[in-house]
């Protein structure tokens, strides 16, 4: 039961930016630690889009100026974790264009001009979008949105081999029973709450993690962290963009 807490709060200290404590004892290496960590993480997303939604809710007088507010915080709280991926992989991409080593530069900590191009662009769309979903008021799609974001990401580590020595780890204790047991709990959740919608955000959603992530491991030849992140990114703008076409 404490490798499962612990697992919790290592998907929090991670995934988040609340501020989570260990303990020098704590082992977050252990294997069922690592599994608790994974299997917690589309609840993360669910719990992030409740705190935004929760500031937009406070500041809703102040009309478009709350729901941008609420939008940035989201992101916020999330570190900019996935945001920064999307920054690293356009660099990387642009690298192998242009013959060079792109695993060097993915890893490369500045930043290209490419890269800052399209993740202001990025950031200031995704941004907008959040802003206008929040406005009208679709606070059920929003968490299933970051829900289903984050199911995709397991799905994708349970999928591929990954060029990164802590990703290969999630890989090897993400076993395919417990997720497919988190889906269809989140499945069950999602319908009672959204019907057949939820189920046609996540085909959306699953089906957008793997395009995206194809094409990443085509352009460099190997996927890593950041492909991930970049793909939860992509899902998360391409679903909002969804529910808002099929809303208004």
């Amino acid at each position: 039961m404490n490798n499962i807490y612990l697992g919790i709060k290592f998907a929090l200290s991670y995934f988040t930016i609340l501020p989570i404590r260990f303990d020098d004892e704590d082992n977050l290496s252990h294997p069922r630690v690592l599994k608790a960590m994974l299997l917690s993480l589309p609840f993360v997303g669910a719990l992030l889009a409740g705190l935004s939604i929760g500031l937009f809710v406070a500041l809703e007088s102040l009309g478009w100026l709350g729901a941008l507010i609420a939008a940035m915080a989201y992101m916020v709280l999330y570190g900019f974790i996935h945001t920064e991926a999307v920054i690293d992989v356009t660099d990387a991409v642009y690298a192998a264009h242009s013959g060079k080593d792109p695993y060097e530069i993915i890893k490369d900590p500045t930043v290209g001009a490419m890269g800052v191009l399209y993740g202001v662009s990025f950031t200031l769309l995704k941004i907008a979008a959040l802003t206008t979903l929040l406005m009208h008021h679709l606070f059920l799609p929003f968490i299933a949105i970051a829900l289903i974001s984050r199911l995709g990401l397991l799905v994708l580590i349970r999928t591929y081999d990954f060029r990164s020595a802590f990703v290969s780890q999630l890989h090897q204790n993400l076993r395919i029973f417990p997720l497919v047991l988190l889906i269809g709990l989140c499945g069950a959740l999602g319908f009672y709450l959204l019907s057949w919608l939820f189920f046609a955000l996540f085909v959306v959603g699953i089906v957008t993690a793997y395009l995206l992530s194809s094409f990443a491991k085509k352009s460099l030849g190997f996927i890593n962290g950041d492909v991930l992140g970049m793909s939860l990114e992509g899902v998360e703008l391409i679903l909002i963009l969804t529910v808002l076409l099929v809303w208004y």
